[in-house]
């Protein structure tokens, strides 16, 4: 089972007290919810129906009314089994946070969060949101089996970022208590610089040995069309077929396919580095326009390298080579 994802809101300020204890939990993946981590404290609502027991139990011992008793012990115990209820079907849940992938500065960082259970019964209403936020993911999860949900959190900028400590509760089966955990995940996340936008040209591509320098933007006749082109082979894969020439070919009763022919891109070495982004901008710029590069590139098929201080990647593409990149990228 899966649950719907948690939009990511801003996270409400908390107290320095509950701040203090979240910090002292140590920080894992995977945590078992047991009678030692799991909290219940009363809801509004279960405030409410105690202040209106009490006052059901004056009004019976001043009348002497009977059913008044009967009606103040049956809901009262009713509570009592819901407070017994709901600390029971937190307690014995397994969490476990799936590795994040990485994301972009501005953008927000999904968290993929197992529930799992060794109970044969269901598990009803269980949540969990990023502590502090009002937003949660709610899910149930099967007797003896796993449910998963979707958190998501903004990281503040770009590099490494731990995992904000995370609330799991529910407050099954009448709401009048509420059960909680707080669990401080140990995995961080990775977050890229936010490419900028729109993506400027690439840069001139330096000549390899034996050839003329080349300007990467000049060869284009459209966006994301690269001049030269040839007879489509078998196992081209669909980014490299020509679609805009494909068309105008089956307009004029052709139906043969091309290919963007991009053996001219092997003869110059595509290099992105600081250097060619502008002296004059703050880091940040320098390296989202970086950014839009690599992404630019490896949609166009180009290969493409990647020059920072103390860390140089050869000319390559790829799904590998891109992922290589960013990380660079966001630890600079």
């Amino acid at each position: 089972m899966s649950a719907t994802l948690a939009p990511a809101t801003a996270p409400r300020r908390t107290g320095r007290i509950g701040a203090w204890l979240a910090e002292r939990l140590p920080r894992q993946d995977t945590q078992l919810l047991t009678q030692s981590n799991v909290y219940i404290l009363p809801t509004r609502a279960g405030m409410a129906l105690a202040a209106t027991l009490l006052v059901l139990l004056v009004a019976s011992i001043n009348f002497e009314l009977n059913l008044g008793y009967l009606l103040t012990f049956l809901l009262a115990g009713a509570a009592a089994a819901g407070m017994y209820i709901g600390h029971g079907t937190l307690r014995g849940t397994t969490l476990h946070l799936a590795p994040p992938e990485p994301a972009f500065a501005g953008s927000a960082a999904l968290l993929d969060i197992q529930l799992s259970s060794e109970r044969a019964a269901p598990r009803h209403a269980l949540a969990v949101g990023v502590r502090g936020s009002s937003a949660r993911a709610w899910t149930d999860v099967p007797g003896g089996g796993m449910s998963s949900v979707q958190v998501s959190f903004v990281p503040p900028g770009r590099g490494r970022h731990a995992v904000p400590a995370l609330t799991a509760e529910t407050r099954f089966p009448l709401g009048t208590f509420r059960v909680w955990t707080v669990w401080r995940p140990a995995a961080q996340v990775l977050v890229y610089p936010a490419p900028e936008t729109p993506a400027p040209p690439l840069p001139a591509a330096a000549p390899t040995a034996g050839h003329a320098p080349v300007q990467v933007q000049a060869q284009a006749r459209g966006p994301g069309e690269i001049d030269g082109i040839r007879a489509y082979q078998r196992g081209d894969p669909l980014r490299m077929v020509a679609w805009k020439k494909a068309a105008r070919a089956i307009a004029a009763g052709s139906d043969a396919l091309v290919s963007r022919d991009t053996r001219h891109a092997q003869q110059q070495d595509l290099w992105f580095e600081l250097a060619d982004t502008g002296g004059g901008a703050a880091l940040e710029q320098r390296l989202s326009r970086l950014c839009a590069w690599v992404l630019q590139a490896e949609r166009l098929g180009l290969a493409y390298g990647l020059r920072l201080p103390g860390v140089t990647l050869a000319p390559a593409q790829g799904a590998a080579h891109q992922r290589r990149c960013l990380e660079a990228l966001a630890r600079c």
